[in-house]
C-alpha cells in the first residue's frame, strides 16, 4: 500500500511541481511530513541537507531519500526501503521523460514541414542578431576591457582574502615572578580569515 501512495504522491509532484527542484521542496515536504507523516520535520531536513551535498538534482535526490525514509519507518525491511526509493524517483521523473518523449516525437514528425522550418530559422537568426548586437556593444565601446577588468580584479581579491590570515601573537613563558617573565619565546598563532579551506 504504501507503494503505491509512494508512486501516487511522487508522481503528482512531478506533474505539478514547477520551478526545478527547489521548487518542489516545499510540494515533497507538504505531503511526506505534513498529509502522509512518513518522516517527522527533522528527517526531511535531514534529507534535503544530504540532497544538496550529494551530485545531482536536489528533487531527484529528495525524493530518492524520502522514498527511502519513507518505507524504513514503516517498519519494511532494507530491500523493500530500496524498493521505495526506486519507486519515488522513477514516480518523480516518469511525466517529464513521456513529455520529452511526445514532444520530440512530435518534432520528427513535423520537422520538415515549413512551419517548422519557418520557426526555426526565426529563433536562429534571432539568437545570431541579439549575440551580434551585443557583441558590438561591448567591443565597440570599450566596455569589453573594462568588464575583464573587474572580473581579474574580483578572483584577485577573492584569492587574496581567501588566503589571508590574522596573525595572533602568543608568548609561552619559562617562569613567571609576579607580572614579571623570564625566558620563553613569542610567536604567532595564524587564523586564515576564510576557515571553510
Amino acid at each position: 500500500m504504501i507503494f503505491l501512495q509512494l508512486f501516487y504522491t511522487f508522481l503528482l509532484i512531478g506533474l505539478f511541481g514547477f520551478g526545478g527542484g527547489y521548487g518542489m521542496l516545499s510540494l515533497i515536504q507538504g505531503e511526506v511530513v505534513h498529509h502522509y507523516h512518513w518522516m517527522t520535520t527533522a528527517e526531511f531536513t535531514d534529507i534535503v541537507a544530504v540532497s544538496q551535498m550529494t551530485p545531482g538534482p536536489i528533487g531527484i535526490n529528495s525524493a530518492t531519500y524520502c522514498g527511502y525514509t519513507a518505507v524504513h519507518n514503516a517498519g519494511m525491511g532494507e530491500a523493500l526501503a530500496i524498493m521505495g526509493s526506486v519507486t519515488a524517483t522513477v514516480a518523480l521523473v516518469l511525466p517529464s521523460l513521456i513529455l520529452m518523449i511526445v514532444i520530440s516525437r512530435l518534432f520528427m514528425r513535423y520537422m520538415k514541414t515549413s512551419m517548422v522550418q519557418s520557426l526555426w530559422y526565426g529563433v536562429i537568426r534571432g539568437t545570431y542578431i541579439s549575440g551580434n548586437k551585443v557583441a558590438n556593444i561591448f567591443i565597440g565601446s570599450g566596455t569589453a576591457v573594462v568588464i575583464v577588468a573587474v572580473m581579474i580584479a574580483t578572483v584577485g581579491f577573492v584569492v587574496w582574502v581567501t588566503n589571508a590570515e590574522r596573525r595572533i601573537p602568543i608568548t609561552y613563558a619559562k617562569r613567571v615572578v609576579g607580572r614579571k617573565m623570564y625566558g620563553g619565546q613569542s610567536t604567532n598563532l595564524p587564523i586564515k580569515l576564510n576557515m571553510t579551506g
